[in-house]
């Protein structure tokens, strides 16, 4: 793996939080970092349950 060379100094001010990148148009740009943590949890979804049709039962003579 090569070493990394300080190119020039562009006196970025950095902001607590963000992740500054060179975009494909070689510009800098900054991203709000995704943190670690507690997973989301997935919310939990009843299932519908179908009700049954009542079939009455002639009566027999």
């Amino acid at each position: 793996m090569a070493a990394t060379i300080k190119v020039a100094k562009v006196g970025v001010k950095k902001k607590e939080g963000y992740l500054y990148f060179v975009d494909k148009h070689g510009d800098i740009s900054m991203v709000k970092m995704n943190r670690g943590g507690k997973k989301k949890k997935k919310k939990v979804v009843k299932k519908k349950v179908a009700k049954k049709k009542v079939v009455k039962k002639k009566k027999r003579r």
